[in-house]
């Protein structure tokens, strides 16, 4: 472990602060380097000379921050440059991927036939008693798990959907290639919530780490709702970029709600 410099114990700086601030001092110097672990907190409280609560607060601290991550049964590591998802085009996430020079893939966790949910029905448009094709996965970056994603898509549109895919390839070139469907426009809301307790380990996070929850619904050529999307996103690998720009006459394109 790079050396770490002893604690200033009458500054009146918190030590947990401290901790905090020559960790990441290191990670920028490039005395860890991205994906490599950091040492467990023991380590770090027994060099240090503090408590293993006082190490685990600064730990925190650095994951809130998206410098670090943990990985459930493996360890903490430095995290690398944060994914960025642009609003300004409609990818599938294995488009997003290959267009960054990264390897996507996905595990499937389930996909089925069923009756669509009040919210999912309103969503597409369809009514009671509709089924929907059903997909939850867990979506991988370079063989690190980025996304939980639940999509719900009508069956009238792709009915042979279950027995023609395999759900994990990229479902956005299935649709078009076997179905003609393309997906042109997209709404799509972003949240700031918290892992669950079962989103968590499917992540290699904590139950609690910050994540983005995203809403999506698509729509294809026609203006017809054809797949709507509930993910959950890593806090600590994934950002927002958008650009945005100020309407001459009238309303503004976009707005934020609170």
């Amino acid at each position: 472990m790079p050396q770490l410099q002893p604690l200033d114990r009458r500054s009146g700086v918190p030590l947990h602060y401290q901790i905090q601030q020559r960790l990441m001092n290191l990670i920028r110097s490039g005395a860890f380097s991205p994906s490599q672990p950091i040492p467990p907190v023991q380590e770090i409280a027994t060099r240090l000379g503090v408590s293993q609560m006082t190490a685990r607060q600064a730990i925190r601290a650095l994951c809130d921050l998206g410098v670090i991550y943990t990985r459930q049964g493996k360890g903490t590591f430095v995290s690398g440059i944060k994914h960025a998802r642009d609003f300004r085009q409609v990818h599938s996430f294995t488009e997003e991927m290959k267009s960054r020079g990264l390897v996507p893939s996905s595990k499937v966790l389930s996909f089925r036939l069923q009756v669509g949910s009040q919210e999912v029905r309103k969503a597409l448009q369809i009514s009671a008693g509709q089924k929907v094709f059903r997909l939850r996965r867990i979506r991988y970056s370079d063989g690190l798990p980025l996304a939980v994603e639940c999509s719900c898509l009508p069956h009238h549109i792709c009915p042979g959907l279950l027995e023609s895919y395999d759900p994990s390839t990229s479902l956005y070139q299935e649709l078009a290639e076997r179905y003609g469907i393309r997906m042109e426009v997209t709404d799509e809301v972003v949240e700031v919530g918290k892992a669950t307790a079962e989103e968590a380990p499917l992540l290699g996070i904590d139950p609690g780490s910050p994540v983005f929850l995203l809403t999506r619904l698509s729509y294809s050529e026609s203006g017809e709702p054809v797949e709507y999307v509930r993910s959950t996103y890593r806090g600590d690998r994934y950002k927002i970029v958008n650009r945005l720009t100020r309407a001459k006459q009238g309303p503004l394109a976009a707005s934020m709600q609170i």
